[in-house]
């Protein structure tokens, strides 16, 4: 697969009006979106915790977290994880945003598709959510 990016918007969850918008890379080795510092301070998110992230070589690192509300694809939101990263860090987006949406990734095509719902992984037929 190529690489593939898409136009998203993080939003405060306490002020919606106040958002960023830029170039997301979609990066399937991710969990948690990344946005550098300074996007995230101008809509007014600041660290609320920090968290070890294992890398592809092995090695972990520790980094700052917040949550914001990611809007992308004709307006779909969740509210997600976002990773601070430093001022030169290229904006991305993770698995976990991806699949709360329900939205998958086409390899073939190299472009995101909407599946006709959200998945439930580990749920039986036999599981109800709506009991009579």
């Amino acid at each position: 697969m190529g690489i593939m990016r898409v136009n998203a918007t993080v939003r405060n969850p306490t002020d919606l009006a106040r958002a960023w918008e830029g170039a997301f890379l979609v990066d399937t080795g991710a969990i948690d979106c990344v946005v550098p510092r300074h996007r995230l301070e101008a809509i007014g998110l600041t660290p609320m915790d920090s968290r070890v992230y294992g890398l592809a070589d092995g090695s972990e690192i520790r980094m700052d977290i917040t949550f914001g509300v990611i809007e992308f694809m004709d307006g779909r939101t969740a509210k997600d994880i976002v990773m601070v990263d430093d001022e030169s860090a290229e904006p991305l987006l993770g698995v976990t945003v991806l699949e709360s949406l329900g939205i998958e990734i086409d390899a073939r095509n190299e472009q995101l598709t909407k599946l006709p719902s959200t998945r439930m992984r580990g749920l039986g037929p036999a599981f109800n959510l709506f009991p009579t």
